[in-house]
């Protein structure tokens, strides 16, 4: 790796990025919205949105990350949305969940609804933690 890669990550960075103690689940597909919506019938689900071209969004990812501190057994599922690579899944979780898009951002659903939805700076782990 250059020494830009070092300073700033590489192009490739989405995987490294992810590599954390949270047990991520990539949304990659449009068609994983309705299993997100059932699966909220049952437990907390956060999205995270995040930009892999952005060094706020790669700034806020790593905050969030560092300050996770829910245990395996709590009732959330973390989906992770790299929007570079899957834009038309980010505007469909817009459509669908009726949140404006925004990068990097948290979208947290129970019983099918939007409870919390966070952007830039104002994404906390503290606050899932409270939801949940």
């Amino acid at each position: 790796m250059g020494l830009f890669g070092k300073l700033f990550g590489d192009e490739g960075g989405a995987k490294k990025e992810n590599a954390s103690s949270i047990n991520w689940v990539q949304l990659t597909e449009i068609s994983q919205l309705s299993e997100i919506e059932k699966e909220s019938e049952s437990q907390y689900i956060a999205i995270l949105k995040h930009s892999t071209r952005c060094g706020i969004s790669r700034m806020v990812l790593k905050m969030f990350e560092s300050d996770y501190d829910l245990p395996e057994s709590a009732n959330v599922k973390m989906y992770f949305l790299d929007l570079i690579a899957n834009r038309e899944v980010s505007n469909a979780v817009a459509d669908q969940f009726g949140v404006r898009h925004e990068s990097p951002q948290l979208i947290v659903i129970h019983n099918r609804e939007v409870v919390h939805h966070a952007s830039h700076q104002s994404i906390s782990a503290g606050k899932l933690k409270e939801l949940v």
